[in-house]
């Protein structure tokens, strides 16, 4: 599976909201950075984050593109209430190894009614 149908595949996943199924694409020592928070890392993180996450809001991923460079897949996303990000995937061996996303994490705290920190 090339990086670019890998994240398309992980795109259908995450849209299911299932933590266990989206951390089978992640290598063992993975990283997962969202900029706006610390990075997770190990796959048991990555899959305790995403349980969080999927537990506090309902997340839609939109593609808009999926570009592939090497290793590398770029995901530019938006959700159906009208946030937007992109993410970076390095792939290696058909696992993530390596993933870094860029969104609002302000308007996605007010879009969903979560607390926002002080």
């Amino acid at each position: 599976m090339t990086p670019k149908q890998l994240i398309s595949a992980w795109v259908d996943i995450f849209n299911q909201g299932n933590a266990d199924k989206i951390a089978e694409f992640y290598a063992s020592d993975a990283i997962n950075h969202q900029v706006a928070n610390a990075p997770v890392e190990g796959k048991e993180a990555i899959r305790a984050m995403f349980r969080n996450e999927f537990a506090n809001a309902k997340m839609v991923c939109i593609v808009e593109n999926i570009f592939e460079d090497g290793d590398w897949a770029i995901l530019e996303w938006k959700d159906p209430i009208g946030l937007r990000g992109c993410g970076f995937f390095k792939v290696e061996k058909g696992l993530i190894t390596f993933q870094r996303g860029y969104w609002d994490k302000l308007s996605f705290l007010r879009a969903h009614n979560l607390p926002i920190p002080g």
